[in-house]
């Protein structure tokens, strides 16, 4: 893969910060969502990790942040570069489509024919230059007209992730490692996803995006006609005084859907889909098991601690320990555990059902204790 050089000139990076994150509750709540957490033990969170691993491609002035007015002071105090106009504040949450539509809208009333990629705050990615190269041959197919997606090479037959199914190679000036999407599919069972990795003609789907704005916007009009018509609206007032007027006006009228449905899946269906596959290290932490395994460095059997001053005795046991309090925590003889220790909830699972804390968070609501989210 040949060396990346400098920012890209035509390319404005786009951060969707929302998201509660609700199988790493009670970590994460609702004031205080994943990406506002230290995940990886570097001292960063995670949305301060995606910024520095996108600066580069693109310098200061263009990355934008898309976040719910509730985080916005604690999105300044980790971005304290991030200028006031390249930030966006959703009145309430929405799906992905409304807020990496908004702001692609925005960016290309500023600059017709920018490049914008979006790249979730939540992620982590552990070779940040391979990242950046491999972004840099997306924007190079994407400039060609085609909206371009990145797919992490599957190290594991995972059933926590969605899938790529690639298509015919690509012949791309700058991106040797394009091609067309044939189709995605969703988390499949175990035996299914088996058989996508031996086949080597599957990637997992990170939800990374880039596109000539106007071809994002274009294939959103065509699926989406009232979400594109409402996004279009208050990016015309965006940089005019009668911003807040209209976001509040326009924006609780919005449909949600995620950009997976509304764009990905319908260009790829018409051939307007490439991807180009991504071989750095990636995880989207999606519950305590992957938590556990990307401390661990996925060696099994080990004990992996999260949190400052936290203190633990173990004894013949493994998972994952997250101390947010100076509580003792004791573990004795037990395996694949999970214990997360906050001032006012305690989570104990273990591993294998991680996947069910969003049950939990589920039944929280129904219980009506806000104060617990």
């Amino acid at each position: 893969m040949r060396q990346l050089e400098g920012a890209l000139p035509d390319f404005h990076a786009i951060i969707p910060a929302g998201g509660v994150g609700s199988r790493l509750w009670p970590l994460s709540r609702a004031e205080a969502p994943k990406f506002l957490h230290d995940l990886t033990g570097t001292g960063r969170t995670l949305l301060r990790e995606t910024w520095e691993r996108i600066l580069p491609l693109t310098g200061i002035d263009r990355i934008m942040v898309v976040t719910g007015r509730a985080h916005r002071a604690a999105v300044e105090r980790q971005l304290p570069e991030l200028t006031p106009a390249n930030m966006v504040l959703e009145s309430e949450p929405k799906e992905s489509s409304a807020a990496i539509g908004l702001a692609a809208a925005i960016l290309h009333r500023r600059q017709p024919d920018v490049i914008v990629g979006s790249f979730a705050a939540d992620h982590v990615i552990t070779d940040a230059d391979r990242f950046r190269r491999t972004v840099a041959e997306a924007v190079a197919v994407a400039r060609t007209g085609l909206i371009t997606t990145i797919g992490i090479t599957p190290l594991e037959p995972s059933i926590g992730f969605g899938y790529i199914h690639c298509g015919a190679p690509l012949e791309i000036e700058g991106a040797p490692h394009a091609e067309l999407v044939d189709r995605f599919v969703e988390k499949p069972d175990l035996e299914t996803a088996t058989q996508y990795v031996r086949s080597g003609d599957y990637l997992w789907n990170a939800g990374m995006f880039i596109s000539r704005a106007d071809r994002l916007l274009d294939e959103l009009a065509r699926t989406q006609p009232e979400l594109h018509e409402g996004l279009v609206e208050i990016a015309a007032a965006w940089d005019t005084e009668q911003r807040d007027d209209v976001v509040d006006a326009i924006w609780p009228m919005l449909s949600k859907i995620a950009i997976d449905y509304s764009v990905a899946e319908p260009a790829a269906e018409e051939g307007r889909l490439a991807v180009v596959r991504g071989d750095f290290p990636w995880d989207d932490v999606g519950d305590f098991s992957s938590l556990a395994k990307l401390l661990s460095g996925g060696r099994p059997g080990d004990l992996a601690i999260l949190g400052e001053g936290a203190r633990v005795l173990a004894d013949s046991s493994s998972g994952v320990v997250v101390s947010q309090s100076q509580r003792l925590i004791s573990l004795i003889g037990v395996t694949d555990i999970v214990v997360v220790d906050t001032p006012d909830a305690l989570l104990v699972t273990t591993r294998e059902h991680a996947q069910r804390v969003k049950a939990v968070v589920d039944a929280i609501k129904s219980a009506g204790r806000n104060d617990l989210l």
